[in-house]
């Protein structure tokens, strides 16, 4: 993996710079997500705009080069710096209060030490406190909140898309759960292995694997072999030099990076990246098609949780101990949207078939 672009330049290049591992790959992937989406974002807006759908705000600024004050119109799309601002304090600030709650254990040992780590982020939760957030801009902006949603949509699955590959580039803790068909060898190269090497490992280091056990306290794996024709790192890997220093160390590795998964793991961030990039392309297929209100972002609620949910079955979380099942905080949270979605479609509809027959009887 490449926790920085000193590790990345080096593997590519083969040129060793290590003044480059200040530049962090998955900041540079979470920049590149804002930047893609705000302009996915800017371009729904100006579309929305040109569609009648928002007003613009008069404000007032002072033109230093003209010494006077010049009254200019503001519409959302000028904006998007401001909103995307917002979103992302909003949504920091909510990743973190989410994430505590997702891994309490931890947080109670160290509450200063979690909320203020740049590790350790819930999307979910920057989801939901960025989105209130916004609404009260929109309130006090005075433009319609529900197209804002609409804009935003597309834009909100491009950016957690990209995010995903940053996560996949630094290796940072969001894979899946065991794939025991491969083991790791001390040059950090995965070979095949049965079940019985496996729980072999496993024994030999119990309190290496004791964190990812099931509320059952068994670890969470799958015996999965790539089929013919796929290539292994879809289906599995062991993320070298990840950036959380996971896992047993690389023989003769004393970098600062230097520890490899003993067992391959399920790439989840390369398949929700794959998925989430497919599904941004399939809501901006069908932007211009959906005329009611809202219902667009209820399109993005249900693909967004239903994606979340199915990548949660193989992925390593925290699951809540419910008795006769153990939902993840993410599970529960992605149903919830999922039954958003649905709700806000059927209002949306109902709401501008409502108004479009108020439309035409008062004519």
């Amino acid at each position: 993996m490449y926790p920085d672009f000193h590790y990345l330049i080096k593997d590519l290049l083969g040129i060793d710079i290590p003044a480059l591992s200040i530049v962090k790959t998955f900041g540079f992937m979470v920049a590149m997500a804002f930047i893609f989406g705000s302009w996915a974002l800017r371009w729904e807006l100006l579309r929305k705009q040109e569609l009648g759908y928002f007003q613009p705000e008069a404000v007032e600024k002072f033109n230093k080069k003209k010494n006077r004050t010049e009254r200019l119109l503001l519409y959302p799309h000028d904006r998007v710096v401001d909103m995307i601002f917002i979103a992302a304090i909003a949504g920091f600030i909510g990743a973190k209060i989410f994430n505590a709650f997702e891994t309490w254990d931890s947080f109670v040992e160290d509450p200063i030490g979690n909320l203020f780590s740049p590790a350790g982020l819930t999307f979910y939760g920057g989801l939901i406190c960025a989105t209130l957030a916004l609404y009260i801009y929109s309130r006090k902006k005075k433009f319609s909140f529900k197209h804002l949603c609409d804009a935003a949509a597309p834009a909100l699955i491009l950016a957690y898309g990209i995010g995903r590959l940053g996560c996949q580039l630094a290796g940072d803790g969001d894979w899946g759960v065991y794939n025991s068909a491969y083991i790791t060898q001390p040059d950090a190269t995965l070979v095949h292995s049965t079940p019985e090497q496996f729980d072999s490992i496993t024994k030999a280091q119990p309190i290496y694997f004791q964190q990812y056990g099931h509320p059952d306290e068994t670890i969470q794996h799958h015996y999965f072999p790539a089929p013919s024709g796929i290539p292994v790192w879809l289906v599995a890997m062991n993320y070298p030099n990840n950036v959380n220093n996971d896992g047993v160390q690389i023989a003769g590795d004393e970098g600062t990076y230097n520890r490899v998964l003993p067992v391959s793991v399920f790439p989840t961030p390369v398949y929700e990246s794959i998925v989430c990039i497919a599904l941004f392309l399939f809501l901006w297929k069908i932007r211009k098609k959906i005329k009611a209100p809202l219902q667009m972002f209820g399109i993005y609620l249900i693909l967004n949780g239903l994606e979340r949910f199915f990548v949660e079955k193989i992925r390593v979380n925290y699951k809540y101990d419910w008795g006769f099942i153990h939902p993840t905080q993410a599970e529960i949270i992605s149903m919830g949207l999922v039954i958003a979605g649905i709700l806000i479609i059927i209002y949306a509809a109902r709401r501008y078939r409502r108004q479009a027959t108020l439309a035409t009887t008062s004519k």
